[in-house]
């Protein structure tokens, strides 16, 4: 039996606002399934889409995933035929396993020799974005990694854009007493993150220790609402995003809490920070993996009548903001 393989040039941006629900889509069947990568590392401009079909696509279907990927318009969308199942190996070539700080990051086909005493993911490649491999997702990890050396506990973390949960499972391994969500906008992204999670015995749920999801634009999601503040905020997405959630980000941050952003390139660091700088929060680190910085910031306590405090919630309770 065959597949067949389409592949066409794209951006990141596009790459990362890729709907697999879009109603052009709808109208093949069965569903192509859709990865993004790279094309060259560090180049926002230069990535690309993969579609992989069960039957010869038509015209129609071929169109409509193009469609997908405005800057590909010109580009002659042609389907090349392939070995029945070779695309799940062949989407992973050439993805290297990912070292960073004490976490170690690999697929299903390129697990490698695990350093000594590191900590160990599997996740997959897939449509999402973050399996690992980008500076940016490597970047969180080590910060993440760095806030612990220092002996920072949290109790109340939100991976903001999950994409695979991989920084959610990180911190829960971490502070493994926490409470923990991951949301994303992408509904298949919360999917990949919950098939990510069994995969490496993350336990699914509300409570301390485990990790709820959430199908979410922004904070704008009773889920989110109703278990803030958190002490700690992974953001891993783009830059114009970052800017536009900065108020309702540092609304449910606890004050005294921690905010890692990520996702932005070196020239655009300076206006993520003053954005969030308008919320009362203040640099603490900026740490460079090639052309994507991350951004580690703190929340200002604020003293005197205006000062917010949480009141204490109930064993097993989850925090939310009625507890404030």
């Amino acid at each position: 039996m065959s597949s067949w393989k389409l592949i066409l040039p794209c951006t990141r941006a596009e790459a990362e606002a890729i709907d697999a629900d879009d109603e052009a889509l709808f109208g093949i069947e069965p569903m192509p399934v859709l990865l993004t990568s790279e094309r060259i590392e560090d180049d926002p401009d230069h990535w690309q889409l993969e579609a992989f079909f069960e039957s010869k696509p038509n015209s129609a279907a071929l169109d409509a995933v193009r469609a997908l990927v405005p800057s590909a318009k010109g580009v002659k969308a042609v389907a090349e035929r392939i070995r029945d199942a070779d695309w799940v190996t062949l989407s992973q070539a050439g993805i290297e396993p990912v070292h960073a700080g004490r976490f170690y990051v690999h697929t299903a086909t390129n697990k490698g020799r695990v350093p000594e005493g590191a900590t160990v993911f599997r996740i997959d490649a897939g449509l999402a974005f973050g399996t690992g491999t980008h500076e940016t997702t490597s970047g969180c990890l080590v910060a993440l990694d760095q806030l612990k050396h220092e002996g920072k506990r949290f109790e109340n973390v939100l991976d903001l854009g999950t994409g695979t949960g991989l920084l959610a499972f990180a911190a829960l391994h971490l502070w493994p007493r926490a409470y923990a969500t991951a949301s994303d906008i992408d509904a298949r992204a919360v999917a990949v993150t919950g098939e990510n999670a069994a995969l490496n015995g993350v336990k699914p749920g509300g409570g301390q220790g485990a990790l709820a999801l959430a199908v979410a634009a922004g904070v704008e999601h009773p889920l989110l609402i109703g278990r803030a503040p958190y002490d700690l905020v992974i953001a891993n997405i783009l830059a114009g995003p970052l800017i536009e959630l900065a108020p309702s980000i540092g609304a449910v941050l606890a004050e005294g809490g921690t905010l890692i952003l990520a996702g932005l390139l070196k020239g655009q660091a300076e206006a993520v920070a003053q954005a969030y700088r308008r919320q009362g929060l203040r640099l603490v680190r900026r740490a460079g993996r090639g052309d994507w910085p991350t951004l580690t910031l703190t929340k200002r306590v604020r003293y005197g009548t205006e000062r917010v405090t949480r009141l204490s919630r109930g064993r097993g309770e989850a925090p939310g903001f009625g507890s404030w």
